[in-house]
């Protein structure tokens, strides 16, 4: 039998029903406040510019509310949307510049800025579709374990003429800032492959083992 402690508090409900609905006032919020300010904006618009033009209109289509309605609509999301075309390609650069200026000026903080600035330019999008894998390597010494990225398995010139066989090209970054490092090749056989994700490894490299992603790896709930 079980205790009266495990029947669950008669507010549960109640809480569940209320935390509900703030979430889902807190997801409309946004698009209500954004029509709102439409609403306003496009009768002013209408309401400014309807007497200079509504008398060059024929006389059927001047007491007409919906049509000023709609042209004020076509006016406001036009000026909308070069709004944020300018100032997403003028004053944003613009502002971002000034901004990166002011940052570089200030000592101590710009080496702090230019250190992360450096880590994300190596390690964004573009740069990370580089790392294929994180593997396990021996370095600087035998015995020695340390992370790496497996950047390219091609045999060229240089995994040629050393004339040992296969060598995997592997990345090793120093921490806590990754953006250095070195370029070791190593046999396969000396190659751990990993199972966590290139973001994990990044992650544990630059906060120098402080994060360490879990393992075995979660697997989602579609698998």
């Amino acid at each position: 039998m079980h205790s009266m402690s495990d029947a669950p508090p008669p507010t549960s409900r109640f809480a569940t029903i209320r935390n509900a609905f703030f979430t889902g006032a807190l997801l409309l919020a946004p698009l209500v406040v954004t029509l709102w300010a439409l609403g306003k904006i496009i009768d002013v618009v209408g309401g400014t510019f309807r007497p200079l033009f509504e008398s060059h209109l024929p006389e059927s289509l001047q007491g007409l509310a919906l049509v000023w309605d709609l042209a004020a609509t076509v006016v406001i999301f036009a000026l909308v949307t070069a709004l944020g075309f300018l100032s997403h390609y003028v004053f944003g650069k613009f502002f971002l510049r000034l901004l990166e200026r002011f940052i570089q000026s200030i000592p101590g903080v710009s080496a702090v800025y230019n250190s992360v600035r450096q880590i994300v330019a190596t390690f964004g999008t573009k740069n990370r579709n580089l790392y294929n894998k994180v593997v396990l390597v021996q370095f600087p010494r035998a015995g020695t374990w340390t992370l790496g990225f497996l950047t390219n398995k091609t045999q060229s010139e240089a995994q040629l003429k050393a004339g040992v066989g296969e060598l995997w090209t592997i990345f090793v970054p120093t921490t806590p800032n990754p953006t250095g490092g070195y370029l070791l090749m190593f046999p396969p056989s000396e190659v751990i492959e990993l199972e966590m994700s290139v973001g994990d490894g990044m992650k544990m490299i630059i906060s120098g083992g402080a994060v360490v992603p879990p393992w075995p790896v979660p697997k989602s709930p579609a698998q």
